[in-house]
């Protein structure tokens, strides 16, 4: 007899048969399904790959070099026009790997609109306001390490049911004679249906901190363009290290979040709403893999990095800069030595 095996239809997984529940689960992203619902959601699923996504992914692999760092273990990719040198995580040298793989070949991608130089200004005038800062942090050696690259990006479209159900009170109070009367009405709130979530991103690259990549969205998907080589002239791109069923838990968080958000404004008119249930399962996402555009540098001071990226399509900054213990403290002597001399002047005047 032959076996079926069936994917999660949230993060691909496989899913397994759980006596105790009668459900198929998924292992990684803990989601749940009848047998009925999973034959139903994989009804329209794709069996085979169009002869044209083939021949793009043997273009990308043919045209696509992969070098590695000894040091860190980053893999950055790059034309085969164009030659990687040095890791812009830990600055140390790259070697040429090989080709890549096609199945690594993105499906869309938004192009660099931020140049170099408006790059570098924005962080230019970013860093003027931090006096504590390590005096070559602002050095233009250290500018030369700003580096222009596509960072991968899973970003996920989810198809999610609400089930809320919530108290709702309505409290009036008025005065009668010597009496003050309060009047309280309870209704049932109830919100069910289903929503759906468009365009929530997650990186796919370890080395670059999560919070660091969500601190420079959002980008505009207006301007998303199917993938095509010609978008890593002249800049480098990461090869992602975490799949789809990895960072699913990132993205349940976030479009959960959202729809309680969309729920909640619509309850309204209450004085106080005390939630009972309040559900929301997600029960498909459709992922698209991307390439989004980050102008990226990062900074060793005493035994820790520090990463700075910029929205490489709108020039949002983000980042923790160093502290220089050494000029703060010539800064507070400084600023003690002012307030002395302030004083010792108005004591002679006062004398």
């Amino acid at each position: 007899m032959e076996s079926v095996e069936y994917k999660c239809p949230n993060c691909m997984a496989d899913l397994k048969f759980n006596p105790a529940s009668q459900k198929l689960e998924c292992e990684f992203c803990l989601s749940a399904f009848t047998v009925e619902e999973i034959k139903k959601l994989c009804e329209s699923t794709e069996n085979s790959i169009p002869q044209e996504a083939v021949q793009m992914q043997e273009d990308f692999a043919n045209h696509t070099h992969l070098y590695r760092c000894k040091s860190c273990g980053a893999e950055i990719m790059a034309d085969d026009q164009q030659t990687a040198t040095f890791c812009y995580y830990c600055h140390n040298p790259v070697i040429l790997a090989g080709k890549m793989g096609g199945e690594f070949k993105p499906d869309k991608v938004i192009g660099f609109k931020l140049t170099r130089d408006n790059a570098i200004w924005n962080f230019k005038k970013w860093i003027s306001k931090r006096w504590f800062v390590p005096k070559d942090f602002k050095s233009e050696q250290q500018l030369e390490k700003l580096t222009g690259l596509y960072v991968p990006f899973w970003v996920a479209d989810c198809d999610i049911n609400i089930d809320y159900h919530a108290t709702g009170k309505k409290i009036r109070s008025w005065v009668s004679g010597d009496y003050r009367i309060t009047e309280t009405q309870e209704y049932d709130v109830v919100r069910r249906g289903s929503l759906t979530t468009r365009g929530i991103p997650a990186d796919g690259e370890t080395k670059i901190d999560d919070l660091l990549m969500e601190s420079i969205e959002p980008y505009d998907y207006r301007e998303l363009h199917d993938f095509s080589m010609s978008y890593l002239s002249g800049f480098y791109a990461d090869k992602y290290d975490v799949d789809k069923a990895s960072v699913f838990p990132r993205i349940r968080v976030r479009a959960t979040q959202a729809c309680a958000s969309l729920v909640k404004d619509s309850v309204n008119g209450y004085s106080s709403v005390t939630p009972m249930v309040e559900n929301y399962d997600i029960r498909r996402t459709n992922w698209s893999y991307m390439l989004l555009p980050v102008w990226f540098m990062s900074y060793k001071y005493k035994d820790k990095v520090y990463e700075f990226a910029i929205n490489g399509q709108t020039g949002k900054l983000a980042g923790t800069p160093p502290l220089s213990k050494g000029r703060l403290w010539l800064a507070c002597l400084g600023l003690g030595a002012a307030v002395a001399a302030a004083c010792a002047l108005i004591g002679g005047a006062l004398f």
